[in-house]
């Protein structure tokens, strides 16, 4: 992956995190990474902890962003998030979301679109 790629990459995850938070969330961990797997971003809100895959794209023409959720990637995400619940004790109830962020000019979209896809998979 490019710098220029990952520089994206994180912008995306900021947008994310930033919707999360005008919503209510409060972001618990991001970038949960461990040999099996990684979590994007972690959030909580209302007795719920949320385990956020987040995809960007500049638009859904090809396919929407979360159809590249595969299901390799939601067992590693899995994974992953199970080894921060065993470290990590909580009453909250887990989910995974994916958190789609369209932006058609890169990190130059002012106003990109998120869409919020909870309980995307289990």
């Amino acid at each position: 992956m490019s710098e220029k790629e990952k520089s994206l990459g994180v912008w995306g995850e900021e947008q994310a995190a930033r919707y999360l938070r005008r919503h209510g969330w409060r972001i618990a961990a991001r970038n949960f990474s461990v040999r099996q797997g990684e979590v994007d971003l972690i959030a909580e809100k209302g007795g719920v902890l949320a385990f956020v895959e987040v995809k960007l794209r500049r638009d859904d023409a090809f396919a929407e962003a979360r159809e590249f959720v595969t299901a390799a990637k939601q067992r590693r995400i899995m994974t992953a998030a199970s080894l921060f619940l065993a470290s990590n004790e909580t009453d909250a109830q887990p989910r995974f979301d994916v958190i789609e962020v369209y932006a058609p000019a890169g990190e130059k979209t002012i106003f990109p679109k998120i869409v919020h896809i909870e309980n995307a998979f289990m």
